[in-house]
């Protein structure tokens, strides 16, 4: 016993010094001086309590380049592992910024990849809590193999399982890449990712950069969209993503869980019949019309400051999760241009992706047109959000408020590319065109021949309007299902989703397709 004793009491002391990793010191000036949590740390606030199982604690480097051999990496500065949030399986790896500054070196990269294939063999989402200044130089090719490994299977287990990065602190090289390949970004305020940090920068290229400009919270959520959310600090963040995968399932196999929110499935909400102005060239607030029609008037919006023009949000009807695409008419009229097609297609994909049913609530002019949308690719990459819709097979529901015009109106879940039911409210303005340029092309002859054009064109305007441009003209096709009163919104789109909660739809079969990219 005495022996076993000993080999106990070293046992104890080797996952003692692993779980010390870089040390007191480095604790104090690489972490808490600068307001964040220890890796540690990280996991039990985002994680149930005495839920976390850690793996491969004792894995380290077996590099003996430049010195290496004499350096002690513990867990390789990355833990890696599993628990529970809200008492759902969930796998997670926070990397160590006190270990050689949560280097990515080839064990550090074996540790992420073994619990990535783990969870989707299982099926349970990932959480990475990302905290690297990039590769591990020093041990040459086998970080990037590590790389090459991490990406590949970001990109064979997405639409498979939920994969979620955290970015705490600064993400710098090849693993800025990873993210990109994840489902959803969320950056705590004076965080960074980039390819290359300013020095790299001024050194390849010689322009001259910060942080902030290069690779910023705020320069991801507003500009480059990388970042789906930004959070005030790291409690904030943990609080941010147990709230969205609470709303999401462990796998595409699975559905969402429903949570009974206690709201009345029959609400009518009487505010509906007057928040939307008839007149289609007023302005209002799309989000308080979300408000009004989910469960507690809560929703959790995605890339709330990038693209505003679109509105993507998850949120619940009658305890089911929903994703909800929204045109903003606060924003470009909600005019859809290249990153407001972009931002809803890759949304749309992902509830697609993971059995959540989708629903549209339209009020838009049409496309962006113009040499500058022209020129940024709007026909390749407008496109996308028609790709999206007409490949998603999760139940699809879309009311059309008010303004629904040519392209936009198709691909904002119309019933011509695959919508399971449309609702529109008697101010529904649909047509193939904007109005007045339909009728300044149908009836120009007899308005440019007229004594009195004015006249002439604001009748043939107004004839034209009550004839074709109503909700009732594309009823009458069975364009869309019914005309619904406002205040029946919520429990008219409670129907749909129950009735197609068992919708079985199979598109040809193929390998795959070839979205516009």
């Amino acid at each position: 016993m005495g022996e076993m004793e000993e080999k106990i009491k070293q046992l104890m002391k080797r996952k003692e010094r692993v779980k010390q990793a870089g040390g007191p010191e480095a604790l104090e000036k690489l972490i808490y001086k600068k307001g964040m949590l220890g890796a540690r740390e990280r996991i039990e606030a985002l994680m149930d309590k005495s839920s976390f199982v850690e793996m491969d604690m004792l894995a380290t480097h077996h590099c003996t380049f430049f010195g290496m051999d004499k350096k002690e990496i513990p867990a390789d500065g990355v833990i890696t592992g599993y628990g529970k949030i809200d008492g759902r399986l969930v796998f997670i790896y926070p990397q160590d910024f006190t270990v050689l500054r949560g280097s990515y070196g080839e064990m550090h990269g074996r540790k992420i990849c073994k619990i990535i294939d783990k969870a989707a063999q299982v099926g349970a989402p990932v959480v990475g809590i990302c905290h690297s200044g990039g590769l591990r130089l020093h041990e040459v090719l086998g970080p990037m193999e590590m790389f090459g490994q991490l990406f590949y299977r970001n990109s064979i287990y997405s639409g498979v399982i939920p994969q979620i990065s955290l970015v705490m602190g600064t993400v710098a090289g090849g693993q800025a890449y990873s993210l990109g390949l994840t489902d959803f970004i969320i950056m705590t305020e004076g965080s960074f990712i980039y390819v290359a940090g300013p020095a790299f920068v001024r050194t390849q290229i010689g322009e001259e950069t910060v942080e902030e400009e290069l690779g910023g919270a705020v320069m991801h959520s507003e500009v480059s969209g990388v970042a789906d959310l930004v959070a005030k600090d790291e409690i904030d963040c943990f609080k941010k993503t147990r709230q969205l995968l609470s709303f999401l399932p462990s796998n595409n196999n699975s559905f969402p869980p429903i949570i009974d929110s206690g709201d009345n499935v029959e609400h009518r909400e009487t505010k509906l019949n007057n928040l939307v102005p008839v007149n289609s060239k007023v302005p209002f607030d799309m989000k308080e019309l979300i408000r009004l029609v989910l469960d507690q008037r809560d929703f959790f919006e995605v890339k709330p400051k990038y693209a505003q023009n679109m509105i993507t949000d998850f949120g619940r009807l009658n305890g089911r999760s929903v994703g909800i695409v929204a045109s903003q008419p606060l924003v470009l009229a909600g005019v859809i241009d290249v990153k407001a097609a972009e931002k809803a297609a890759r949304f749309v994909r992902f509830c697609d992706c993971f059995n959540i049913p989708i629903v549209t609530l339209q009020d838009t002019p049409g496309y962006m047109i113009g040499t500058k949308e022209e020129k940024k690719g709007m026909i390749f990459r407008g496109a996308k959000l028609l790709y999206a819709y007409a490949e998603a097979t999760v139940p699809k529901i879309a009311v059309i408020v008010r303004k629904a015009f040519a392209g936009a109106y198709i691909a904002m879940g119309s019933k011509y590319i695959g919508a399971d039911q449309v609702f529109a409210w008697p101010i529904a303005e649909i047509a193939s065109v904007a109005p007045e340029t339909a009728a300044s092309i149908i009836f120009k002859k007899e308005i440019e021949g007229a004594s009195n054009p004015e006249k002439v064109r604001e009748e043939r305007l107004r004839e034209y309007y009550e004839k074709f441009i109503n909700p009732y003209n594309a009823a009458s096709r069975q364009d869309i299902d019914d005309v619904i009163e406002p205040s029946e919104t919520r429990p008219v789109l409670i129907r749909a989703i129950e009735l197609l909660a068992s919708k079985k739809e199979e598109k040809p079969r193929r390998k795959h397709g070839n979205i516009p990219l």
